[in-house]
């Protein structure tokens, strides 16, 4: 056989090495961290500051895509609508997409855009222009100063987040499907919680947690392991960025699957 027919093999075997090694060094990164937790009096200034920006200045797109998701959810309900099926169903179709899906992945994935390619973006500047270099050489750690308050801000403000969009979405949605069906207030309300489970507020809360520690880690790890300058800073970027939301679209899968079937 020639050499180049192991070429597949070859690629196969760089790429679970790779995968190995970014599990190895995450798996040191989770370490350090736990071992950070002890400095509370130097994470946790930084944490609410970091978690104010956040919220703050997610704030604005964060309603936006709420208002306008909650709509053409409604808008596309109104158009599949059958007229066999009492009117208060859309209701739950509407409150219920917005609560499970629709709000926790749109937000999720809009903040791996926002806040994880600004902390990647940071950290691998810091990396590159030698700062948490010289933050390691006066003994200092950079879990408790850089890392810890941006993970635990994206972790607590996304929840957050996810709660402001879900009302902002099924009000939306509420009055979208008056504007295309003959619904009452009282036949949405009714429908919202006729089929309403206190268990769906709390899973969209693990996805929203769960998403938010997922873009946290990443991103800062993509960004704590930046090399080659500035063009490392911008693939570290893109790279946090890519992976935060394909790691999310598969926690989403995983809890569905978990949480909704057990």
């Amino acid at each position: 056989m020639e050499p180049g027919g192991f070429g597949p093999f070859r690629f196969i075997g760089r790429l679970f090495l790779a995968g190995l090694a970014h599990l190895g060094r995450i798996s040191l990164l989770c370490a350090e961290l736990f071992r950070g937790l002890a400095e509370w009096r130097i994470w946790l200034p930084r944490t609410i500051t970091e978690a104010a920006g956040v919220g703050v200045g997610s704030l604005f797109i964060v309603l936006l895509i709420a208002a306008f998701a909650g709509a053409v959810t409604a808008f596309q309900a109104g158009y599949q609508w059958q007229t066999s099926l009492p009117v208060y169903v859309l209701g739950t179709l509407i409150t219920e997409t917005i609560v499970l899906e629709l709000g926790p992945v749109l937000i999720g994935l809009v903040l791996a855009g926002r806040i994880g390619a600004r902390y990647a973006a940071e950290l691998g500047t810091m990396r590159v222009t030698e700062q948490i270099d010289a933050l390691e050489s006066l003994g200092r750690s950079p879990a408790s100063h850089l890392i810890i308050p941006r993970v635990l801000a994206s972790t607590l403000m996304l929840p957050a987040l996810v709660i402001i969009a879900d009302v902002v979405a099924v009000t939306a949605g509420w009055i979208g499907v008056k504007q295309v069906l003959p619904v009452t207030n009282w036949d949405f309300a009714y429908g919202a919680r006729y089929f309403w489970r206190p268990f769906d507020a709390w899973y969209s809360l693990i996805k929203a947690t769960a998403f938010g520690w997922a873009i946290g880690l990443i991103s800062c790890y993509m960004g704590f392991n930046t090399k080659q300058g500035a063009e490392g800073v911008g693939r570290s970027a893109t790279a946090a960025v890519v992976t935060s939301s394909v790691v999310l679209l598969l926690l989403n899968t995983l809890l569905a699957k978990i949480l909704l079937h057990q």
